[in-house]
């Protein structure tokens, strides 16, 4: 009896055991399941809502596309991102992605149930538990840095919640898509299209195997495996993730051996403002889209955001005329720069860079130029400092980096100087200014505001304006065919000519002179553009009137003063690039000016259409005049001091130990065009036309001071002309791009005659022309 009792006691305790143990479970159960009901009510931090899965806030780069569908750069403060689709995605990134960070990701709906308990038995020493639906979460909604083990439990109970919502709210595809375009890759690469740009130089649909997995092993931790400061670490991670594709058979053992042993092979291309394809055109944008920005508020009445809203900006820019005009750039100014220096070394200029200054002068321009500067400007209104401090400041030697040409390339010098005297350096560099435009669209296509955005930031297309000198001529020639029907082939004589005082307004008798001095004989129009004659332009002007010139220059876009003087024939006015380029297009145009055109369409990040470029044109001349015009300039390539466009040499530059072959163009198609040089050879210009293309040129320095002291180096034909031949060359070689070689299309009813066979050979002295044993260039 006694020991049925003893049995029954001990399966009454047993019993209670049990009870025991499954009010610990089923409790356990329900503590879990409150616990994550009270995360999802937000009882532990803010929890997303439908809306906001729907639509993750993330702050978007806006994208700069050109003509040609090439990204020229983006806006953004500090997420360079730029999202994809899941399409543009190559199927082996994808791949390397589950392999390595998510194996099962297509079988489970957000939290990986083997994973998490594996973690949990063997407290994650072989291996985490995050699903991809995970990291997600934590990257859009909240990161755990700092947390205390209280805060990363609830944070990690708030991932699982948010992770199996975005696997109900998003496909798979969708989901390692926005996970791929979240990440933060390091060095400004934010999303997996900027980082296969910036490391690889590709859009993400052209990576390689290797490539990919580069980029997949950059999740366990972009900040140490840098590609940049741990080529070795990031290495030995890839390997890791080929090994991961290997072991779940995406790759075979044989490609996977073949890709371990190979190197990084990186193409870092960094993606800043200040460096890239197109800056000076992207800084001017910069200006465009905020005005735009002020006039057109969002449909809620908020402003746009430049750098966080995603905008997409489609330009008119072609990124291989541009980057073709950038490369004629960095072709010839080392060379024009080499020479300057040679001709400005202290013992040859003891005031170099500067001409005609004594040095009080120099001392004065020095001073407002310090005033004028950013330096100035931080220490007096930024950091209080007085004047006497600031200018102790300039004077004081500091480690800085300079500009440089550096073996023909634009280079970087860390150096100890003065502010002071690094003002003096960089007014030494002679820079350029350069646009290119469709004359019938309108459509800009490069556009090269100086040769390095990081030092020399003054856009000299559309900001800078500068005497334009004799590209200023076509327009008095302009107007005296259109008002007095003269042809190319008319005569004048190449004499003295002078306007009295008081007619046209003009205070004193106005005297020009012809380059040299030297006057003769009877010239054509078309002899005397090409030679650039100052007299014959004066008699033009003097029979059609200043105010009728500045008239016609203002019908074809030159919004920059014009004073109705005579003196305006020989190009005293100060105007653009930008100026120019438009209204010489009107001549390659049949007469219609087409305003430039920089922006076609500005999309939202979801491809809404928020602007749509219209077209503004107006008919300036007859299409009668605007031929003659052109067969005129035509002149000054088949005669004039543009004759070099049609041919090659080499020649000796005589200072120099050395030949250096002469740029070769030997252009045979018709071209257009007008050479520029002004008073002291303080600005070198050309402009240049063929019928579907429009392009001008200007070289000069910062100061007008600062020039070639004679004019072999100094005239447009030797500054700016060679951009312009270098540059068409390579757009001829590139056939895709369509540039014409044809002669422009006469009118059919011509009345003006242009065949000048028996046009006279007198020649005289003229500041453009000289021959190719005259020139290096």
């Amino acid at each position: 009896m006694a020991k049925t009792k003893k049995g029954q006691k001990e399966t009454q305790d047993f019993s209670k055991h049990i009870r025991w143990f499954w009010k610990l479970f089923i409790g356990g159960i329900l503590a879990i399941l409150l616990i994550f009901l009270l995360a999802s009510w937000g009882v532990f931090g803010e929890m997303p809502d439908h809306t906001v899965l729907e639509n993750p806030k993330t702050n978007l780069a806006t994208e700069i596309i050109s003509s040609d569908g090439k990204t020229l750069g983006k806006f953004y403060f500090n997420d360079n991102r730029t999202p994809v689709s899941y399409d543009d995605l190559p199927q082996h990134l994808v791949d390397a992605l589950i392999a390595t960070e998510d194996a099962r990701f297509h079988k489970h709906s957000g939290i990986d149930a083997i994973g998490t308990l594996r973690a949990a038995v063997f407290l994650g020493s072989k291996g985490g538990a995050s699903t991809i639906s995970q990291q997600l979460a934590k990257q859009l909604f909240h990161r755990r840095e700092n947390a205390n083990v209280i805060q990363k439990l609830s944070q990690k109970v708030r991932e699982w919640i948010i992770a199996t919502r975005l696997e109900r709210q998003y496909t798979k595809e969708e989901i390692i898509s926005q996970y791929f375009n979240i990440y933060d890759f390091g060095n400004n690469a934010d999303g997996i299209r900027s980082a296969s740009r910036i490391y690889f130089n590709k859009e993400p649909k052209d990576l390689d195997v290797k490539e990919s997995a580069m980029l997949v092993g950059m999740f366990k931790n972009s900040s140490l495996y840098n590609p940049r400061r741990n080529p070795v670490g990031v290495k030995n991670r890839r390997n890791v993730v080929l090994a991961q594709m290997y072991k779940y058979d995406y790759i075979d053992k044989k490609l996977k051996d073949s890709l371990q042993n190979t190197e990084l092979d990186l193409d870092y291309s960094p993606e800043s403002h200040r460096e890239g394809i197109a800056t000076y055109f992207r800084g001017y944008l910069d200006g465009f889209m905020k005005e735009w920005i002020k006039n057109n508020p969002k449909p809620d009445g908020t402003k746009w955001n430049l750098y966080n809203d995603g905008l997409k900006i489609y330009t008119t820019i072609d990124s291989r005329m541009q980057k073709y005009a950038e490369d004629a750039v960095q072709q010839h100014m080392p060379r024009l720069q080499a020479e300057f220096f040679h001709q400005n070394t202290p013992d040859r200029n003891p005031t170099a860079p500067f001409l005609e200054l004594d040095q009080s002068e120099i001392k004065d321009l020095l001073n407002r130029s310090m005033k004028q500067s950013e330096r100035w400007r931080h220490m007096k209104y930024d950091l209080k400092k007085s004047d006497k401090e600031i200018e102790e400041s300039f004077n004081k030697p500091v480690q800085m980096s300079v500009f440089a040409w550096v073996d023909g390339q634009a280079s970087e010098i860390d150096t100890i100087m003065k502010p002071i005297d690094s003002m003096r350096y960089y007014k030494s560099f002679l820079r350029p200014g350069m646009m290119s435009m469709d004359p019938q669209t309108g459509h800009v296509k490069a556009w090269v505001g100086g040769m390095n955005y990081r030092h020399f930031q003054y856009d000299m297309v559309k900001q800078g304006k500068r005497q334009i000198g004799s590209t200023f001529k076509p327009f008095v020639y302009t107007a005296a065919i259109d008002q007095l029907h003269y042809s190319p082939c008319d005569e004048f004589p190449d004499t003295p000519f002078c306007i009295e005082a008081g007619k046209f307004g003009n205070p004193e008798e106005w005297c020009p002179k012809n380059s040299g001095g030297s006057y003769g004989g009877q010239r054509t129009l078309k002899n005397a553009l090409a030679n650039s004659v100052n007299t014959i332009t004066a008699r033009l002007i003097d029979k059609v009137g200043p105010q009728t010139v500045v008239d016609l220059a203002q019908k074809l876009g030159v919004e920059s003063e014009m004073l109705p003087v005579p003196s305006i024939a020989l190009g005293t006015p100060d105007i653009s690039v930008y100026e120019m380029v438009g209204a010489y297009s009107a001549f390659a145009n049949q007469g219609v000016y087409t305003k430039p055109v920089m922006v076609t369409n500005i999309e939202d990040k979801n491809g809404t259409i928020l602007y749509q470029f219209k077209p503004e044109t107006r008919d300036v001349l007859s299409e009668e005049t605007a031929y003659v015009t052109v067969k005129l300039m035509q002149g000054v390539t088949e005669g004039g001091s543009g004759t070099r466009l049609k041919h090659t040499w080499a020649v000796n530059q005589p200072d120099y130990k050395e030949v250096v072959t002469g740029y070769p163009y030997g252009f045979t198609n018709p071209i257009a065009g007008k050479t520029g040089t002004t008073q002291n050879q303080s600005d070198g210009w050309f402009m240049g036309m063929v019928p579907n293309l429009v392009t001008g040129v200007w070289v000069g320095a910062e100061d007008r001071a600062v020039h070639f002291r004679t004019i072999t180096y100094g005239q447009g034909a030797a500054m700016a002309l060679p951009i312009w031949g270098l540059y068409m060359k390579s757009c001829y070689a590139d056939e895709t791009l369509n540039i014409s070689k044809e002669d422009f299309v006469a009118p059919e009813n011509l009345s003006i005659n242009i065949d000048c066979s028996k046009e006279t050979n007198d020649t005289g002295d003229d500041s453009d022309k000289k021959t190719p044993d005259d020139l290096n260039f």
